[in-house]
């Protein structure tokens, strides 16, 4: 054999052994281990692998082919492991060993099919912990194992292993140890999200709600004014009139806190952020027992009471304030939640805070000064964070912390010449707030539950105003402190009757300071104000939910006065003839606490209002007495709801109800009554919600010491329509609405005889109305993914789309022998956007 003959055959022997080294190092390169496989799948067909990790940790498999179907993949895994993957429902895919018998399932509650998370579910031979849609998964040793599942405030249930369905996942539903006998009884009131309860309460859902004309966030206090007999007559959150009540009149409740501030930018948005509100409740009559104050209404914001098991933020821009939210798991049975906002407006001046800051100057000490003082460098800054933390401390106890902190602040330098010096000196108005709050629950058995509820809430409003050209400096401020503390014991007498009793301690301060430095005067009051309450509520409802009665009582001392008050509470509903619903409601309350105006100019003029406290003299307490009845109709997407009223109010104070006339700096008590009819009519077609209320109210005055003793209110809206549409079509929702009403009452001057020995010769009180209101409003949001498990959303609103002057408000001044008429106007067109990102 030659030299090249013997090296053609080693070659050729070298490469045919090398084929088998190659493949194997080729077949190693594009294997992967299986739990690589699924987190990669499950990015790419948007699907979730179940499996136990010792079934599957030590497997590596082939990578696939591109191109391929999850069907496809799946068929290949079972060849290539001898695994067995079950598609189940949302996507989800079982993955276990041929002898393994496996549990799976979704826990939900039973009434509103909600999915719940964190329940226990325990054999003989493991445990698991529901996730966030509900589902877990469990192996067991034999179908003859007892399964139990647990979850705080619901009955445990026990179910052999051979119940559950061993072939796809079973549905398991728990019921509450007490279960709400508050149901809905009309769903989608006026848009999805916004349910009315057989209490007669109204609830708005916030994850659920579909946008309302002119709001791009579900702003709380924007939207409850979209119920019939809510409105603002001035067209701000500051400022709720609930069946022709005053604000202060309202009860305003954050996960249980009482708070004595509403908004920003002194009225014109919520403080409370919508991305940790959950829901909110409305209460216009048939109050609670165990609730107090809030003489017309209540809005009671909730956060959400479960707790999270996934980490979620959000982040959002629009053109007023930037602002995030976190909910942050902490272990296995606890979440924290922090939102928070701050107004852009140190960073730029966007369009809309110009509409908003023109809007609160208007026809202030802000917008103008005197003579020869210039105002300049005016600016506005808000900020707001809320904080929740919840924990599942058993499977019997849960314990909530709650903390929020609000502040505004307005500022501009007042200049002139004095002595042939420029003088500068700033003024100031700042309204702040800050509360905590404990929430702690017992379930102790299927039978009994207690609750305890402690807060502590604080206002403060300060303004100082300068006067340049004496050297002046006023200082006011108002502050409110309130300590609450309320135990409640709830007895499940059995599925359709609970009974509930406790007791309540309030202890509320009001602090009101005037202080000038040039000449030295100083005024401060200081007054405290403590009540104790007993009360007891029967719950009773029939087993088909048809019938709904709520009874109660209150029972509350003041010691100040050494004063009880029996306070009684009414709320009944009854179905029939399949879509009718009849609802009588009634109520006594009363209140310690009032806002009123001393001086229009107070407090720099924008937010003239100070709280006080009864004295039970010339400041008396509250009490207010309501009657309601109304009747609905709803099927195959039409409703119809109409409710009437009667309400009278008793201990209001001439300066608590915002005279600009010939009382304005009158000092009286008296009451008001209004009667009144609130309608709504709603279309429901598929995604597309159509709506008309409507509201009569007639609202009148007695004030027995002034010269008119009866005269209509200056809340008397007599007419009160909207009507608007909301769409959603795929991720787009659209909305567009028009508020009309007839205009607010006003005492002109006689007409030919204005004036009368140098003052106003003012016509009978009340005696016209202003102008007409009317808006226009249009929203618009859509919906979109930015890949992954990131969402995001654009919107877009128009307020007051016509741009139309509206009259809010006018009164009368005359100054240098000439009278002059002061007309202050509402928003004019102001549009928002917003951008927010989902994680």
């Amino acid at each position: 054999m030659g030299i090249k003959t013997a090296r053609f055959l080693y070659i050729f022997i070298f490469l045919f052994s090398s084929v088998p080294l190659i493949a194997e190092a080729q077949q190693e390169q594009d294997t992967v281990p299986l739990v690589q496989l699924f987190r990669q799948l499950q990015k790419d067909y948007n699907i979730e692998f179940n499996y136990a990790l010792d079934n599957v940790e030590d497997i590596s498999v082939l990578l696939p082919e591109p191109g391929l179907s999850i069907d496809d993949i799946l068929n290949n895994l079972r060849q290539e492991t001898g695994l067995i993957f079950t598609v189940l429902s949302d996507n989800v895919i079982l993955v276990k060993k041929p002898d393994e018998v496996v549990i799976c399932g979704y826990v939900n509650d039973k009434d509103d099919l909600s999915p719940l998370a964190g329940a226990t579910i325990q054999s003989e031979s493991g445990s698991a912990v529901t996730d966030d849609n509900g589902f877990f998964r469990i192996s067991v040793n034999s179908t003859n194992e007892e399964i139990t599942v647990r979850h705080l405030g619901y009955k445990s249930i026990k179910r052999l292993a051979l119940n559950f369905n061993l072939q796809d996942c079973s549905d398991v539903f728990m019921v509450p140890f007490f279960e709400e006998l508050q149901e809905v009884v009309i769903s989608n009131y006026i848009v999805p999200g916004v349910d009315k309860l057989n209490n007669g309460d109204f609830a708005l859902n916030i994850p659920k709600y579909n946008i309302l004309p002119g709001l791009i966030d579900a702003d709380v206090l924007q939207s409850v004014q979209a119920f019939p007999g809510i409105m603002s007559v001035n067209e701000t959150v500051s400022n709720i009139n609930i069946r022709g009540g005053t604000h202060d009149q309202n009860l305003i409740l954050w996960d249980g806190i009482k708070m004595y501030q509403s908004g920003h930018f002194f009225g014109l948005i919520s403080m409370y952020n919508p991305q940790i509100t959950n829901k909110v409740r409305i209460t216009k009559n048939g109050t609670d027992a165990s609730m107090t104050d809030g003489v017309s209404g209540s809005i009671a914001m909730m956060t959400n009471p479960e707790v999270n098991r996934k980490f979620k933020a959000e982040i959002g821009l629009n053109l007023i304030d930037f602002n995030v939210y976190f909910d942050v798991p902490v272990g296995r049975s606890s979440s924290f939640q922090i939102a928070a906002r701050k107004a852009i407006s140190d960073l730029i001046e966007t369009p809309t805070y110009d509409r908003f800051f023109d809007r609160i100057e208007q026809d202030t000490e802000v917008a103008a000064n005197e003579g020869s003082v210039v105002n300049s460098d005016k600016s506005f800054d808000f900020y707001d964070t809320s904080l929740r933390w919840l924990s599942r401390i058993s499977d019997k106890d849960e314990l909530r912390l709650n903390f929020i902190l609000v502040a505004n602040e307005l500022k501009f330098d007042e200049s002139a010449q004095v002595d042939q010096l420029t003088q500068s000196r700033t003024s100031s108005l700042d309204q702040n707030s800050i509360a905590g709050g404990l929430f702690y629950r017992r379930t102790w058995n299927e039978a009994w539950r207690t609750e305890l509820e402690v807060f502590e809430t604080d206002y403060k409003l300060k303004a100082i105003n300068v006067n340049v050209l004496d050297s002046q400096r006023f200082l006011q401020e108002n502050k409110v402190s309130e300590t609450s503390a309320k135990i409640s014991v709830i007895h499940n007498l059995n599925q359709n009757l609970n009974v509930t009793s406790g007791y309540h301690f309030v202890e509320t301060e009001v602090t009101n300071l005037d202080d000038v430095d040039e000449p030295l005067y100083r005024f401060l009051v200081s007054e405290v104000v403590r009540t104790h309450a007993g009360f007891v509520q029967l719950d009773w409802t029939t087993n088909g939910g048809n019938t709904h009665l709520k009874l109660g009582s209150r029972y509350t001392f003041i010691d100040k006065f050494e004063k009880s008050l029996i306070e009684p509470r009414l709320s009944f509903s009854q179905r029939f003839l399949d879509f009718f619903t009849f609802e009588l409601m009634g109520e006594m309350k009363h209140q310690n606490t009032s806002q009123v105006i001393n001086f229009q100019n107070d407090f720099l003029g924008v937010e003239k209002r100070r709280w006080q406290l009864s004295n039970d003299d010339d400041i008396p307490i509250l009490r207010s007495t309501q009657l309601s009845a109304g009747i609905s109709f709803e099927h195959s997407g039409w409703l119809v709801d109409a409710a009437g009223y009667f309400k009278k109010v008793d201990g209001i104070t001439s300066q608590s109800q915002g005279f600009q006339n010939q009382y304005e700096f009158s000092k009286t008590d008296g009451s008001y009554e209004v009667k009144g009819l609130d309608m709504l009519f709603r279309k429901q077609i598929d995604e597309l919600s159509i709506w008309l209320s409507y509201s009569l109210m007639d609202n009148k005055y007695t004030f027995e010491e002034l010269e008119n003793e009866v005269f209509r209110s200056n809340y008397d809206i007599t007419h009160s329509l909207s009507s608007g549409f909301s769409l959603k079509w795929n991720a787009l929702q659209i909305a567009a609405g028009l508020n009309w009403h007839s205009g607010k009452p006003t005492t002109p001057p006689v007409e030919g005889q204005e004036i009368i020995g140098e003052e106003i010769n003012y016509d009978s009180t009340n005696n016209a109305d202003l102008e007409d209101y009317l808006r226009l409003d249009a929203s618009a949001m859509y919906d979109f993914s930015l890949g992954g498990k990131s969402k995001a959303k654009i919107g877009l609103s128009v307020w007051n789309i016509l741009d139309k002057e509206n009259a809010i408000n006018n009164f009368y001044r005359y100054n240098n022998e000439s009278l002059t008429e002061t007309i202050q106007r509402s928003l004019g067109i102001t549009p928002n956007a917003v951008f927010r990102v989902f994680f």
